[in-house]
C-alpha cells in the first residue's frame, strides 16, 4: 500500500506527524495510528460477510471522512459507496473519486439543495432522504435547474426518535411525490435504528430491531401495493447488522464503525454474550499519545486532551495495557494512573477513544503503520466537513 499523498516540502511535526519509512516511536504524538493489518481485516470480514449474506455494503464515510479508507472499502471490502450526512462531506467524497453518495439525513437549505443537485455533474450517482413534501419541491427544482437526477429515500422513524416518518401512509404519499416530480427518482426506504446500536446486550438490540423490522414490513408491503417497490431498503450498523441482513427486508447495510471499532462498541456483546472487541472486530484506530510530565509518583500527564478526542461515549482506555489507566482529561492534558510508577516522559501509549467518528474529525491525518514503521498517511478528506 503506497502513500496517497505528495509529502515533498511538508515539515515533520508542523505539517504532518510522521513520514511513510519513520518508526512508530517517531511519531509525533498526539496523532491518529491505524493498524493497516487490522484495518485490512475488519474490511475484509466486514465485505466477506455482506456477500455471503446477499447483501449491499454501503459504509458509513462520516466516520472515518477519508476517500482513501472508502477505496479501500470499495477494492476489498464489497462496499458500492458511501453514506455520509452533510452535503460537503458528499462533495468532499465525489470530488475525491467516490462516485455512489448517499446523504443518510435531510438536506434543507437552499444552497446547501443547489449544491447537492449539482454533484450527479461530476459523474456521481447522489441519493438523499426525505421526510417531508416540501423537500421533495425543492429537490426537484434544483434538480430541474441543473438538469440533472437524484436518487431520493423515505426516510422512515424505525425507533430513533429523530428524522423520519412513522406511518406507511405516509411513506407511501412521499414515495408517490417522489417518484412524480421532475428530476427524482424513487429509490428506497432509508431505515437506520440508531439507538439500537450501542446496547450492551443483544436481546436488547434484538428487541429494538424486531420492532423496526415489523415496521418496514409494513411499509415494504404499503408500497408494493402502491406500485412503488423500493429498490433500496437501507439501514443496519456495526452493533446490528446481522439483525438486519437477516430480516428478509432489509438489502443494504450502513455500517461504519466496525472498520475502526472504539470503546463504546468493544464493550457490547453478541449473541453468545462475547464482547465484540473479543473476536468479531479488532481495534485498529489508536490515539497515539506520549508522557510529558511525571512529577505525581502515581500517576502521568500525556499530551492527549479533549481537543484531540471525544468522551461523548466515556473516556479511552490504554491499549494492551492493564497496569495504567487514563482516568481524566483537560484541553490538553490527559491523566493516566500509574500506581507502579512504571511510566517515564516520553514514553508512548496507544488509546482507544471512546467513540471513533467525532474523533477522527478533529484530526488532519491518518497514520497508516504496519509492523512498527510508517507505510502511509492519508489526509481526513472530509475532516470538518459540516455544513
Amino acid at each position: 500500500m503506497s502513500a496517497a499523498t505528495d509529502f515533498d516540502g511538508l515539515e515533520v511535526g508542523y505539517d504532518i506527524p510522521a513520514l511513510p519509512g519513520m518508526a512508530e516511536a517517531n511519531v509525533q504524538t498526539p496523532c491518529i495510528v491505524l493498524d493497516l493489518d487490522a484495518l485490512e481485516r475488519n474490511i475484509r470480514k466486514m465485505g466477506d460477510y455482506a456477500t455471503a449474506h446477499g447483501m449491499k455494503l454501503r459504509v458509513h464515510g462520516k466516520m472515518h471522512k477519508s476517500a482513501d479508507i472508502a477505496k479501500l472499502q470499495q477494492r476489498f471490502g464489497a462496499a458500492v459507496g458511501v453514506c455520509c450526512q452533510k452535503t460537503s462531506e458528499a462533495e468532499a467524497f465525489v470530488r475525491a473519486g467516490i462516485k455512489d453518495v448517499l446523504v443518510s439525513n435531510e438536506v434543507r437549505d437552499p444552497l446547501k439543495i443547489d449544491r447537492l443537485a449539482r454533484l450527479p455533474e461530476r459523474g456521481a450517482q447522489v441519493i438523499v432522504c426525505v421526510d417531508d413534501p416540501g423537500n421533495v419541491a425543492e429537490l426537484s427544482d434544483a434538480a430541474c435547474r441543473h438538469g440533472t437526477r437524484l436518487q431520493v429515500l423515505v426516510e422512515l422513524d424505525c425507533g430513533q426518535g429523530r428524522c423520519g416518518v412513522t406511518t406507511t401512509g405516509e411513506a407511501v404519499a412521499l414515495a408517490r411525490a417522489i417518484d412524480a416530480a421532475a428530476g427524482l427518482t424513487f429509490a428506497g426506504i432509508q431505515a437506520y435504528q440508531g439507538s439500537a446500536q450501542h446496547l450492551e446486550t443483544h436481546t436488547a438490540r434484538s428487541e429494538k430491531l424486531d420492532v423496526a423490522i415489523a415496521q418496514v414490513k409494513n411499509v415494504v408491503a404499503g408500497l408494493e401495493m402502491a406500485g412503488l417497490k423500493p429498490v433500496l431498503v437501507s439501514g443496519g450498523g456495526t452493533g446490528t447488522y446481522k439483525l438486519e441482513s437477516n430480516s428478509g427486508v432489509y438489502n443494504e447495510l450502513q455500517c461504519g464503525s466496525y472498520a475502526f471499532m472504539d470503546a463504546d462498541y468493544g464493550r457490547i456483546r453478541d449473541a453468545d454474550g462475547a464482547r465484540l472487541d473479543a473476536g468479531e472486530w479488532e481495534y485498529a484506530f489508536f490515539l497515539l499519545t506520549q508522557v510529558m510530565s511525571h512529577t505525581k509518583a502515581d500517576r502521568a500527564v500525556v499530551d492527549a486532551g479533549l481537543k484531540v478526542q471525544s468522551v461523548d461515549s466515556g473516556l479511552p482506555f490504554v491499549f494492551g495495557r492493564d497496569d495504567v489507566e487514563y482516568i481524566s482529561c483537560s484541553d490538553e492534558h490527559g491523566v493516566v494512573s500509574d500506581p507502579g510508577g512504571v511510566l517515564k516522559v516520553g514514553d508512548k501509549l496507544r488509546l482507544v477513544p471512546g467513540h471513533c467518528d467525532p474523533t477522527a474529525n478533529l484530526h488532519d491525518w491518518y497514520v497508516g503503520v504496519r509492523n512498527g514503521k510508517v507505510e502511509t498517511l492519508w489526509p481526513v478528506t472530509a475532516r470538518g466537513k459540516a455544513y
